[in-house]
């Protein structure tokens, strides 16, 4: 007598190389490989699934910015009971901006695992900050958000972080915008829009102008903190910058 035998859906291999590097960088060995795969391709190599959908790391990379801002939120909270929100803010941008995202997955070894289109050269360097944060997401939904948070501290904020030069270091945005302009030849200005009071204090509101027209808007307790505000904004506008994930 005949009998149908069920055949098992085909799954992909596992593959060794990857599990070997997120055992390297993140100190435990993945349970969902699947989410790693799919963290670590990028648009430019994706290929359309059974559906008819070009599945890439953007919304894994997209949980895992929220996650990490929230991540190094808390952290920084913690850390400096006694610092206003103005100072933790300006300090987590500074550790979740591309820039160091790029250096701390370029640090890890993750541009040998990330997959993307070869033949843009170019393109590995823009895309390590990405792809970190797109694991970052595969981590929080692999093993959950406190074993996660311990990934972000112990392999991220404690090896790559210097908090003590991160907070006596002061950007000036303000001077780096102006002398963008003397090197274009452009006017660059800064206007106080408004001032109200708000709650018992006083918040300041500023814009750039660029040749008379209009560019980023600031907000701060006083003109100087509005001012900086504006030009941070402007900076990443125009590229001057790149703008922090968090």
């Amino acid at each position: 007598m005949w009998r149908l035998l069920k055949i098992p859906k085909k799954r992909n291999p596992p593959d060794k190389k990857l599990i070997a590097a997120i055992e390297n960088l993140a100190g435990f060995t993945p349970a969902n490989l699947e989410l790693y795969r799919l963290a670590t391709l990028h648009s430019s190599a994706a290929q359309q699934n059974g559906e008819g959908i070009r599945e890439s790391n953007e919304r894994l990379e997209y949980l895992g910015d929220a996650v990490l801002g929230a991540i190094v939120a808390d952290f920084l909270f913690k850390k400096f009971p006694y610092k206003d929100e103005g100072f933790l803010t300006e300090i987590r941008s500074r550790i979740v901006n591309r820039e160091s995202l790029n250096f701390m997955a370029r640090k890890m070894g993750i541009a040998s695992i990330v997959r993307f289109d070869e033949k843009n050269t170019q393109l590995q360097q823009v895309i390590l900050g990405n792809t970190l944060e797109a694991i970052v997401g595969a981590i929080y939904l692999d093993k959950g958000y406190a074993r996660c948070k311990r990934f972000v501290i112990q392999k991220l904020i404690t090896p790559y972080v210097d908090l003590d030069a991160l907070v006596s270091s002061d950007p000036n945005y303000k001077s780096r915008l102006i002398e963008w302009g003397q090197r274009k030849n452009r006017e660059v200005r800064f206007e106080i829009e408004n001032v109200k009071k708000v709650r018992g204090h006083k918040e300041f509101t500023a814009r750039v102008w660029i040749d008379n027209l209009p560019h980023g808007l600031g907000y701060g307790l006083n003109k100087k903190k509005a001012e900086q505000d504006a030009a941070f904004k402007t900076c990443v506008q125009l590229g001057i910058i790149e703008e922090s994930a968090g």
